[in-house]
């Protein structure tokens, strides 16, 4: 048995790298990205998945298990908060602590007025990003942790204990479920390592949406002198989590970087020149990059359309898959296109008739992989997701 998980690892593998080169396998892979509807069909609600990764880590491997998919993300329910309230970090919202049990944990965006970096403060992010960041954003972030200066704590000094012992925990434990998923149902794991975009860490974690919205009109220079100083630093982080054999991607998460939350003058001014050197950078090095593109990024495709062949893979959620193709489809693979909201209202059949449309629109010489548009959340039928799967499985084989 395990001899047989091995040769259908090594076949997987072998279809989602091929894919992702942009060249054709022997058959369409399958990689959703599925979060709490793992919980949900493992018999979990979204606080146990979210309180014991472990929970999460099974439900996953059951998922993988169960389903005939190429490829999952290890834990797709990321926010454990064992890590999270080890510190007492402000800006999640817990199911079962601060929302209901069965609903995903929420990410909470503070009031512009209340944000974790002032629009004075640039200057010091720019000068010391990583001084800034611990001993500026930290206490502002962190119920336990005391600013420089102020008085410190019991809880202040043990919040450094456990967040470390959680961490050292929770992303030692990644290694283990990896290996897992390989012996018992030979799944690859998706992707390894993450990158952020400078501008999307100023906009999701410092200033807020608002703020930087704001902060692009009125103090443009240190914005951008901002974006650059985290540059090497987010690099760095990318690197760190690297696949070493260079075959899966590294998870890039894109949020609102793009028209309309920002204009096409903001986005070539401060959102790309700021990330398509690490791209490229990268992809020099041999890795490639997941452009998880939430919602709609097609207004950006002929910048995208600039990097290297190959550099990435591209994920279409909201935008026209078909536009995508058109335009950046010969140079990079192409993943998801299969509407959410279809996978939680639609019929199977209606879900096989949209995997047909999307298969024989943009996956004819390969470089496709089969996804839901975004992830998939607990509100999925379970029917569906069997139907995108064994469909695909039955009617994407070249």
């Amino acid at each position: 048995m395990a001899k047989d998980m091995e040769q259908l690892y090594g076949e997987r593998l072998k279809r989602y790298v091929t894919a992702m080169r942009n060249e054709k396998p022997d058959m369409v892979p399958i990689r959703p990205f599925v979060a709490e509807f793992t919980a949900k069909y493992a018999g979990y609600t979204c606080q146990e998945v979210t309180h014991d990764y472990e929970k999460a880590f099974a439900a996953a491997r059951k998922c993988a298990a169960d389903f005939d998919w190429d490829a999952v993300v290890s834990n797709m329910v990321y926010v454990w908060t064992g890590l999270t309230e080890a510190i007492g970090t402000k800006y999640y919202a817990v199911p079962g602590i601060h929302i209901p049990p069965n609903i995903g944990f929420q990410y909470l965006e503070p009031a512009e007025e209340e944000a974790f970096m002032k629009a004075d403060e640039y200057d010091a992010l720019t000068e010391d990003p990583t001084g800034f960041l611990y001993n500026v954003w930290l206490p502002r972030v962190s119920s336990d942790v005391r600013a420089m200066g102020q008085e410190t704590s019991f809880r202040n000094n043990l919040s450094f204990l456990k967040g470390g012992m959680a961490m050292l925990s929770y992303f030692s434990a990644f290694g283990v479920q990896n290996e897992r998923l390989r012996k018992e149902s030979g799944t690859v794991s998706a992707i390894a390592g993450i990158l952020k975009a400078p501008f999307d860490i100023i906009a999701d974690k410092l200033r807020g949406y608002l703020g930087l919205v704001t902060d692009v009109l009125e103090r443009p220079k240190k914005v951008l002198a901002a974006c650059e100083a985290l540059m090497p630093h987010l690099l760095h982080v990318a690197l760190s989590g690297a696949d070493p054999d260079k075959n899966v991607p590294i998870g890039f998460w894109m949020h609102r970087g793009c028209v309309p939350f920002v204009s096409m003058e903001h986005f070539e001014k401060f959102f790309w020149p700021t990330l398509k050197p690490i791209i490229e950078e990268l992809w020099k090095r041999g890795h490639q990059v997941l452009f998880y593109a939430e919602g709609n990024w097609n207004a950006h495709l002929n910048a995208f359309g600039g990097l290297p062949d190959g550099a990435i893979v591209y994920h279409v959620d909201q935008a026209d898959i078909f536009e995508a193709h058109k335009a950046i489809g010969q140079k990079f693979c192409l993943s998801g296109g299969i509407p959410n909201v279809l996978l939680s209202y639609g019929t199977a059949d209606e879900v096989r008739a949209e995997c047909k449309r999307v298969i024989d629109g943009v996956a004819g010489d390969g470089g496709y992989i089969m996804d839901a548009s975004a992830i998939v959340q607990d509100d999925a039928k379970v029917e569906n997701i069997r139907a995108m799967t064994e469909f695909t499985r039955e009617y994407g084989v070249y």
